[in-house]
């Protein structure tokens, strides 16, 4: 039999030290959705994209067979934030096939269409969210089929995460499937803090707390299914159901215990072996937000994915910019304050610490390496380190002293024991 424990009043099976079988799993969101007061509701249920780890089949399984026949109407939506549309067939096997009775839909988010305003956060909140970082207002435009359902069900995974802390909860909507303008927003704040002080932070962080003011414009009621997958697996530690807010907490503190490692000392050189569920640099570059923190100062860190043909086919622009920190934009803010903030934050969130100066230039605490399938012009025309992926010998990496080489990179965050 499941058993259930309440935590700010989140319902929890599993911890850090557990592994969850598929049926303790299946029983706990049965009986979880069968306490939700669901019956006759319209429920629309947002799930990740594929550059994720979890056991999505087995979750969606459940819900869907805790759900069918009690509600009025069921949808799923993939919340890609900006990435690229999943195919029919990738969908079926995200999802583990077919469900009757469910529609299933990609975010649109490249087209108008798709959004509806749900109000403003206005300068002077803004400007409290973010600690005086940032004074201007911000259109609040979601997905229309989440405010088109009575509920809004969200089903995914709970990872440290380079801009918001701990990844999961609201974030499900704001970026998952929001419009450009609290994208933009909340992930230059991210950049503003920078990826090495706001990644594995615990608690609301100012940008968790400009997504829960977003959220709050939602009429929906939000519901959570907040898991803690064993990365790479298909297993997971936990799973939390309540609110977005008490699912996610409880996830969190899982996730806080399980995806974050610490060494006693830094490492000279990093190589970040990426699966192939990271598709471009956009998304792999995790590897190297993971890492960051146990880098020497003057330190490198390879990006190995063979698989990786393109810098973000989504967002050409990056190759534009180039990657840069922090201060090299904001010391030219002019220059670059018309490209998406969004792609800016990308950019620093890869290339990591580092300072600016007309005099002196761009001086990065760290040198970010590419061993890819994208040509060698795009990789150092984007102002990253270049390794032929034909000559690169990764067994000597890994017999080097002065190289931690991480398999299976992108979801366990690093860091000092002494930090």
């Amino acid at each position: 039999m499941t058993t259930l424990y309440d935590v700010r009043p989140a319902a929890v099976i599993g911890g850090p030290d557990e592994v969850l079988a598929d049926d303790q799993v299946t029983a706990f969101v049965h009986e979880a959705l069968a306490g939700a007061g669901l019956d006759g509701r319209s429920v629309c249920v947002i799930v990740p994209d594929a550059t994720r780890s979890c056991p999505l089949p087995l979750l969606m399984r459940a819900v869907h067979g805790a759900l069918t026949g009690r509600v009025s109407r069921l949808t799923t939506l993939i919340a890609l934030g900006t990435h690229a549309a999943m195919t029919p067939a990738e969908i079926e096997t995200h999802l583990g096939g077919d469900y009757p009775g469910m529609e299933v839909l990609n975010h649109e988010w490249s087209d108008p269409a798709t959004f509806v305003h749900l109000g403003t956060i206005g300068a002077d909140r803004v400007g409290e969210i973010s600690n005086g970082l940032l004074h201007e207002e911000v259109a609040v435009r979601l997905n229309r089929a989440v405010v088109e359902h009575d509920v809004a069900l969200v089903v995914g995974p709970v990872f440290p995460h380079e801009v918001v802390g701990f990844s999961g909860g609201n974030k499900y909507f704001f970026p998952g499937v929001a419009g450009q303008e609290v994208i933009d927003l909340s992930h230059w704040l991210g950049a503003l803090i920078t990826s090495s002080d706001i990644i594995g932070t615990r608690g609301i962080t100012p940008v968790r707390a400009l997504i829960d003011a977003a959220a709050e414009l939602i009429p929906a009621e939000k519901l959570a299914l907040s898991v803690v997958a064993q990365s790479g697996t298909s297993a997971l530690h936990a799973v939390a159901f309540g609110d977005t807010r008490t699912s996610w907490e409880a996830a969190a503190a899982v996730s806080a215990e399980t995806h974050v490692r610490y060494l006693d000392k830094p490492v000279q050189r990093v190589v970040s072996v990426m699966p192939p569920k990271y598709q471009d640099i956009w998304t792999a570059a995790k590897g190297f937000y993971k890492l960051e923190p146990v880098v020497a100062d003057g330190g490198e860190v390879i990006l190995y994915a063979p698989h990786v043909t393109h810098i973000a086919a989504m967002h050409p622009e990056i190759e534009q910019i180039g990657y840069h920190c922090r201060d090299y934009f904001l010391a030219q803010w002019d220059r670059f304050k018309s490209v998406h903030w969004g792609v800016l934050a990308h950019s620093t969130h890869l290339r990591g610490a580092g300072t600016y100066s007309e005099a002196e230039g761009e001086k990065c605490r760290v040198q970010v390496t590419l061993v890819t399938s994208i040509p060698e012009h795009i990789v150092r025309g984007a102002d990253l380190g270049y390794l032929d992926l034909a000559t690169f010998d990764l067994k000597s990496y890994e017999s080097d002293p002065d190289t931690f080489v991480v398999p299976n990179a992108g979801e366990t965050l690093y860091r000092l024991a002494d930090h």
